[in-house]
Order: structure tokens, then sequence, then C-alpha cells
């Protein structure tokens, strides 16, 4: 029986190991982080800056700021308030006092079949400047470090990137997200190639929201955000769409000039962050459950069947082979896993965080993160950031 499980378990784990390696080992070659830079007299107007806000008063303001200290490269930074009750218009017009680039406006009411970030996105993309080469999508929660724009676009042109987005450095602050917010974050990295590598399928393209840069001509030519707009993650689902028309589509290391303060706490970070991370939205089913397979393999597993092993080892017979074999690919793989944490380390910001320390005990959080991809990969969000949805979507 012990010989006839772990054999089923190892012909379960072995091809989806096979497969992250396979990942894992394009490291090496992916592309350096983005640096600050300083804008050029060519790059004169070149970017419109769009902020979709829905009741963000009390994270928005480190955004404002950060945008006020980017140079001429940015024409406008309009921003798209979905009729806000928490005084976040007030915090904006306070800014627009001080640079006249900002300029605030509230988007019409949602039609049905849309979600409500796109459909601000794709309000301020329509009202957006012809004259501007570049569109660039921001959250509210980012803060961005002086140089971004600049430095985000001279790496698009020198690339020949139609589309960049950039993954954040996240500030951590409490000891229960220091311990499950890595473990949710491995569940990206192991899916798909590492921030800097140029994924050559369309459907396994990877994107963030957060930072997100197109040229506008693109952005025109796919019909804006339409493609996206019933899409809890538009950024990954509008980004697979342009990569599927032909266009370069590039997702690159941006720690080193903006960070994000996602979400406040553990629980609040596995409610919403949780239920996005199955990108179900932008995925085929058959990606879908290939994706759970492997995270179920490869992340979940490991710690479980170790742990397994050191609570029934006085009974375990080691005489046969497929035991062996079986602890010793899950002891690998916890190595790896401990050994990606010196890999992820840059990605945060533990400066004042309580519990920093759990933060290295982020894989025994692994099961967890896993199991909350599986339960958000069945379920269609009908309530996001305030706004209540139908099942129509």
């Amino acid at each position: 029986m012990e010989s006839a499980i772990s054999l089923l378990l190892l012909l379960i784990q072995v091809p989806a190991t096979a497969i992250l390696f396979s990942r894992l080992l394009k490291g090496p070659r992916r592309h350096p982080p983005i640096e600050p830079q300083q804008p050029t007299p060519k790059l004169l107007g070149k970017v419109s800056i769009v902020v979709p806000t829905l009741n963000e008063v009390l994270r928005i303001s480190p955004l404002l700021a950060g945008l006020s200290q980017q140079s001429y490269e940015v024409r406008e930074i309009t921003v798209v308030d979905s009729k806000s009750s928490d005084g976040t218009p007030d915090l904006v017009k306070a800014s627009q006092q001080k640079d006249p680039r900002f300029r605030l406006m509230t988007d019409d009411p949602l039609p049905s079949g849309w979600v409500g970030r796109p459909w601000a996105l794709h309000n301020g993309f329509l009202y957006s400047s012809e004259a501007s080469q570049w569109f660039l999508g921001l959250d509210a929660d980012i803060q961005p470090h002086p140089g971004l724009v600049a430095g985000l676009v001279k790496t698009a042109e020198a690339q020949g990137y139609d589309l960049v987005s950039l993954s954040p450095q996240f500030i951590l602050k409490y000891p229960g997200e220091c311990w499950l917010q890595p473990a949710l974050l491995m569940t990206l990295l192991y899916r798909f190639d590492p921030a800097g590598i140029n994924t050559e399928q369309p459907e396994r393209v990877m994107a963030n929201g957060q930072c997100f840069l197109c040229r506008r001509s693109v952005l025109a030519a796919v019909g804006g955000y339409n493609s996206a707009k019933s899409s809890f993650c538009d950024d990954v689902t509008l980004a697979r769409n342009i990569a599927i028309q032909g266009y370069k589509v590039g997702f690159l290391d941006g720690a080193k000039v903006l960070k994000v303060r996602m979400y406040e706490g553990a629980m609040e970070t596995w409610k919403e962050w949780g239920r996005s991370l199955d990108l179900k939205d932008a995925t085929s089913r058959s990606q879908l459950c290939g994706d759970l397979w492997l995270l179920a393999s490869v992340q979940g597993l490991p710690f479980l069947i170790v742990l397994t092993f050191l609570l029934i080892s006085p009974t375990l017979s080691y005489s046969h082979t497929p035991p062996l074999l079986l602890l010793g690919l899950n002891l690998f793989l916890l190595v790896i896993r401990f050994a990606m944490l010196i890999a992820i380390a840059p990605s945060y910001d533990r400066t004042n965080a309580k519990g920093s320390w759990l933060f290295w005990l982020s894989p025994l959080a692994d099961p967890l993160a896993v199991l909350r991809i599986f339960l958000s990969a069945f379920r269609t969000p009908r309530e996001w950031r305030g706004r209540k949805y139908s099942a129509e979507l």
C-alpha cells in the first residue's frame, strides 16, 4: 500500500516538477529590473496617465505625491472616480491646485456586462489626449518613485514593447500577511515565466494592471478595454488579447521604481487578492485545470507529504524504493521553495513590518495558498470593492 500510494503521487508530481524547473531555469536570462531614469526632450508629453478610484482616501495620497514628481514626459494625469463617498475627489482637487496636469472626472454609470475597474479605465482612455503616444494605467494604491515613467517608457521603446507592465515591491506591515502574502505570490511565480522573460505563448502572458503601459495606437486598435470588460483580472485578459493580435507584450520587474500597499492584514489579503489570483477570466478551462494540478503538485503537497513522513515514520517501511523517492522529491521541492525566498526578498519592503521574520516561514503557508486558488477558481465574485455584480458576469 505504501509503495502504491507513493508511486501514484510520484506520477502526479514528477511531470509538474519538470515543468516548474523549465520555468525557473529561465530566471538568469530575464531582463534586469527597471531603473528610475531622467527624461529626455524627445519624451516630452508622450504619456497620458489614468487612475481609476473608488473610495481610496486612505491609500491614494502617496500616489498623488509620487505622480507630481514625474517630469515633463507626463502630459496629463486623469483620475476617473466612480462616485467615491469618502473624500477621494477632494484629495485629487487639492493636488490639482498644485499640479495642473491633474484632472478629475466621474465615469458614466456602469453598463451591464462591465466590471467597474475596466469601465473606469476605458472612460479615461476615451478622454485622454490623442497627442500622447502612451497610455499608462495606475492603481490608487501604488507609490511611484521619481523617474518611474521615464524609465518605463525608455525601456519599452528600447525593447520594442507595445505593452509592458511591472511587478511592484510589496509593503508588508503585519505578521499574518508576512506569512501568507509571499505564499500567494508564489502561486503566480510557479505558474508563469519569471518577470523579465518574453513569453512566446499569448495564453501564458502575465500582466499587472497596477502599472500598465500601452501604446495608445495599440489600445485604440483593440477597442480600448472592451475585450476585458467583464473580467475581474482585466489586466491579464487585455494583455493576452493584445498579444494574440501579434503585438509585443512584456512583464518586467519594477521593484526599484514602485511600491504598493495592497491590503491590510492576512484576512483582507486572503479575501481580496486570493479571489483574483486564479486568473480564470483570462484562462481556458483546460489551462486552469493544468495550473491547479501544477500548484497542487509542486507547492501544495510537498510540505504536507514531508510532514506526513515525519509523523508516521516509525510505522513506515523504507524497504521499498517509491516511498524513499517520494520523500526525496518533496524534500527537494521544499529546499527549492525556501531558496525562492532569497530570490523574491527584494520584492518586499519589510522595513516597518511586525513579525517580519515570518516571511522566511511562508513556505509553511503554501497549502493554504493553493487551497485559496482552488476555492477561487470555481467561484465568480459577486462583489468587488463595494460594487455588487449580477450572475450574468
